[in-house]
């Protein structure tokens, strides 16, 4: 049995273990105890708080941001008010990243030319001819780079694999022991008949050999071209003789104009083809 001394101690030790702020909600927990007040001594680095208002891409797209962010009018940009936020901008990269301010200084250097160019007088052009914008090459990087970034957007909107949706897969455990289906005997009877409908289909038949004189169908395009002043090309070749015949009178015209003993002429392209004899002056 405890003395009521033992009990008096232990309830001061659990008072004492307990937090000073109780009716308050602690502002963290640290190692998995409440933090009501902050650290004194806690370091925060610069840079760590820093928020990003706007992510841009690049130059063109800081740019076009700051056009239609005012609502102005593309194909006719106020270069000096586009140009002073741009800078202003610019300015600020500069101060935390000067690797990344390069290639924003380049689009300023040329947003800067582009108002000084604007500023002096235009050059003369022919009677009838418009005087070329400055603006002009700026404007058509804009309008392009605005078409992609939409159709980039709309291509965005397009549900991908792996960041909207996954695959499902579904794992069945199988024996490892096959199981084979049962053959029955009708099963054998179709098996048979379909090889024996297969054998009908195999039919030998043997091919003999023709002998075709080119010399001889050479003789024969010449009679035909006896007497007649043109024959169409066509005319020459029967299709009823056969593919091998029709090899045959084609080499041998091949060979008749090869010995300049015909003539093969066309009017003009496309036009039909004509064969006539080869003229031979008596």
């Amino acid at each position: 049995m405890t003395s009521p001394s033992a009990d008096s101690s232990a309830d001061a030790a659990d008072i004492a273990a307990m937090p000073t702020v109780v009716d308050r909600v602690a502002l963290a927990r640290l190692y998995g105890e409440p933090l009501f007040a902050m650290p004194q001594d806690l370091y925060i680095p610069p840079d760590a708080l820093e928020v990003f208002l706007e992510a841009f891409e690049g130059p063109l797209d800081l740019l076009l941001y700051l056009i239609r962010k005012q609502n102005f009018n593309i194909l006719d940009i106020p270069m000096l008010s586009v140009t002073k936020q741009y800078l202003v901008y610019v300015d600020e990269i500069r101060k935390h990243n000067l690797e990344l301010a390069a290639e924003y200084l380049l689009m300023a250097a040329m947003l800067i030319e582009i108002k000084s160019r604007m500023l002096l007088p235009p050059k003369k052009v022919a009677e009838g001819e418009e005087a070329e914008d400055p603006r002009a090459e700026l404007v058509r990087r804009l309008l392009e780079y605005e078409q992609m970034k939409l159709a980039a957007a709309r291509l965005n909107t397009i549900p991908q694999y792996g960041r909207d949706f996954l695959k499902a897969s579904v794992y069945i455990e199988q024996s490892l022991q096959p199981r084979f289906p049962d053959v029955h005997l009708v099963d054998l009877q179709e098996a048979w008949r379909d090889i024996l409908k297969r054998a009908k289909l195999i039919q030998h038949h043997k091919i003999s050999r023709e002998e075709l004189s080119v010399r001889e169908h050479m003789s024969i395009v010449l009679k035909k071209l006896q007497g007649r002043r043109f024959v169409g090309f066509e005319d020459l070749f029967d299709p009823s003789n056969g593919t091998p015949v029709l090899v045959v009178t084609f080499i041998a015209l091949l060979e008749l104009a090869k010995e300049t003993l015909i003539e093969i002429t066309q009017a003009e392209a496309f036009a039909p083809i004509y064969v006539r004899l080869a003229y031979s002056p008596t």
